[in-house]
């Protein structure tokens, strides 16, 4: 999986695609013209060349990754092989890890529900007493 000797560019989407951060170079594309991906600090296109040691800043999700090119590749190999494409900055190994700290941290979501639909046990209590209130007996 070695970059060719004449290889010194390769199309950013080709290249997201070989270092496996996409699963296909159509979603590679579509990233692309979304914006989510920068290449030396200005937005890329789809058919802008990247080379060694060019930076590329990326979104996939809600995870924003920063990586340096350290290498080519014409074809998608092994995620082991993929990764020797490129090298994450420790700026964007830091700020993914604080993230992902603060997501493990964060309070769960369903605590926030004061009221939301009633239990069985509550379901029977609400029916309990629309019965004793409304009673279609004779008094």
């Amino acid at each position: 999986m070695g970059a060719d000797a004449n290889m010194l560019a390769q199309r950013i989407d080709k290249w997201l695609w070989a270092a496996r951060f996409f699963k296909t170079r159509s979603i590679a594309s579509n990233e692309i013209g979304k914006n989510r991906v920068q290449i030396n600090g200005q937005d890329a296109k789809a058919s802008r060349e990247v080379k060694p040691g060019d930076t590329v800043r990326l979104k996939q999700g809600a995870i924003e990754k920063t990586v340096v090119v350290l290498g080519l590749s014409a074809q998608r190999g092994p995620a082991t092989a993929a990764q020797l494409l490129y090298q994450e900055t420790l700026e964007s190994t830091q700020a993914r890890q604080k993230a992902a700290e603060l997501n493990r941290l964060a309070r769960e979501p369903s605590l926030s529900i004061e009221q939301g639909r009633p239990t069985k046990k509550d379901r029977r209590q609400i029916e309990r007493a629309w019965n004793d209130r409304w009673s279609a007996g004779i008094d």
